[in-house]
């Protein structure tokens, strides 16, 4: 298999995982935005706003109802139509626009105020790098990047345990932003109660790393 060939597979491999995850099991989360971001942007004036990897909406709109226009963008078909129900229920599918992309192979157009990434992680190949190094770019002079990762294994999760997950410097430093362009704002690994698929509990750790383009 050549190098072309090996990475359509790869694509597709990925597509139809996260298609069959979101098609028809309902909504497997509380449809509560992320608690960084809800916290990050309390206080910023409403523009527009890129979700990359909305899953099934929440952040969208959330985001939405609160003055933002979103382009809310997944790889998932299913996950981009259970948003758009979710911003029809909350009354703002108006200021939500969803848009198929998968991500290895390109970055949305114009440019924001806000670009989320919200747990974009996931076990197939993705350039994450140079895909946050894109959304970065496509920050308007102000504007804020705003990455929250995974930092630890849940207790239920099925991922290897010996798992390494980076620092939010080294995020960051992979990157690779003109110091004169881009300021990192948070670099943290902020500590949460998170709910297993049981109901269990546990302390798990986030990654931040939110990054201010220059005015």
């Amino acid at each position: 298999m050549n190098d072309d060939n090996r990475d359509q597979y790869v694509a597709d491999e990925a597509a139809r995982f996260w298609e069959e995850r979101y098609r028809g099991q309902g909504r497997r989360w509380k449809g509560t935005p992320n608690v960084v971001l809800a916290g990050t942007v309390a206080e910023m004036t409403p523009g527009r706003a890129l979700d990359l990897g909305c899953g099934e909406g929440g952040d969208a709109a959330w985001l939405a109802a609160r003055g933002w226009r979103v382009t809310a963008v997944d790889i998932a078909p299913a996950a981009l139509e259970l948003t758009m129900e979710h911003a029809a229920k909350a009354g703002v599918a108006d200021r939500v626009t969803a848009e198929v992309h998968d991500l290895a192979d390109g970055f949305p157009a114009g440019e924001f105020e806000l670009v989320s990434a919200q747990y974009l992680q996931t076990p197939f190949e993705l350039p994450r790098a140079r895909v946050l190094r894109a959304a970065a770019h496509a920050l308007v002079p102000g504007g804020l990047l705003l990455v929250v990762e995974h930092g630890s294994l849940h207790p239920w999760s099925n991922a290897d345990p010996d798992t390494r997950f980076p620092s939010p410097e080294e995020i960051y430093a992979e990157l690779g932003l003109d110091p004169a362009g881009w300021t990192p704002e948070r670099l943290g690994t902020p500590r949460r109660e998170a709910t297993g698929p049981g109901g269990q509990k546990a302390l798990v750790t986030d990654t931040v790393v939110a990054v201010r383009r220059a005015a």
